[in-house]
């Protein structure tokens, strides 16, 4: 017997919707109702009704549902006993994006040693569209990445952090120029991160209302595009911690855009059908780390 269906059996009992529960486990509708067809076959007995009034328990499902319940209790809690005390072997891959490698890639890898001593690590720095792509190819074991929009029912997906992002240049690049309007920095090159990211897509609809459009060049490493901002090359839309030392030693001015940018949301991802836990309790320390 399955635990991801007998867990899908308690989300669809809790919400009364297969729809429902298929939302909040991040997956297709007929996923969830394959998972509990394959429980009813294994039990030989119907555990929902579902008619006009909508989804509700059968006289055997109200019977089986505290046991299941337990079991996903105990199974929970060994998780968390045998993940605590026991040195876990072996190989996770795990893609994260390149702001966030910047930032924190030393302290979480060093606080991930200090959990997992006997565990190697593959790191890979890349966009958000290649790490969920290599998530779905079984290429990832875990993505901590910029948040897509999009729902993809084979990963689970948490909020990690997040980050206020600002309009920065070079005092040679503006020459006391005082810039306020996006109108106003299309005379200056912008630097980007590449295109089909999330950054980027921001970027062209920012301009797209202007009758002239600015020079970009972009460029997937953060920290070159730091030092190409700070060298008068263009000005960037860039997140705060990212730029909080060049600010404090003047080689980067802030620029009062009225249009105020949005934070720059991370999340990380890992496939559905992992059922290791490693991979969450990774996410959950990352989380942990960022917030601090």
């Amino acid at each position: 017997m399955r635990l991801r269906n007998l867990n899908t059996f308690v989300k669809v009992a809790q919400l009364g919707s297969f729809h429902a529960a298929a939302q909040q486990l991040h997956a297709t509708q007929p996923a969830i109702s394959a998972r509990i067809n394959a429980l009813e076959d294994e039990l030989g007995t119907q555990l929902f009704i579902r008619d006009k009034s909508g989804t509700r328990l059968s006289a055997r499902g109200v019977q089986l549902l505290p046991y299941a319940e337990k079991l996903l209790a105990i199974s929970q809690e060994m998780k968390q006993q045998i993940g605590e005390e026991t040195p876990k072997k072996g190989t996770l891959r795990i893609g994260i994006a390149d702001t966030l490698a910047h930032l924190w890639l030393a302290p979480l890898l060093k606080h991930w040693q200090e959990q997992y001593p006997l565990m190697s690590f593959e790191l890979t720095s890349d966009v958000t569209i290649t790490l969920i792509r290599q998530l779905q190819d079984y290429q990832l074991d875990l993505a901590l990445m910029v948040a897509d929009q999009s729902n993809i029912p084979q990963l689970v997906t948490e909020p990690l952090c997040s980050y206020p992002q600002h309009w920065v240049a070079a005092p040679q690049l503006l020459n006391t120029a005082s810039i306020s309007s996006i109108s106003e920095l299309i005379q200056y090159p912008i630097l980007s991160f590449p295109r089909d990211t999330r950054p980027w897509d921001y970027l062209q609809q920012l301009f797209k209302s202007l009758d002239d459009t600015p020079v970009f060049h972009t460029c997937s490493s953060v920290a070159n595009l730091l030092a190409l901002t700070q060298q008068g090359v263009g000005a960037a839309l860039l997140p705060e911690p990212i730029i909080r030392n060049a600010l404090d030693k003047g080689e980067l001015v802030k620029l009062a855009i009225e249009d105020q940018a949005p934070e720059l949301a991370f999340c990380c991802s890992w496939r559905l059908d992992d059922d290791r836990i490693l991979p969450q309790l990774l996410a959950n320390s990352s989380r942990e780390i960022m917030s601090h």
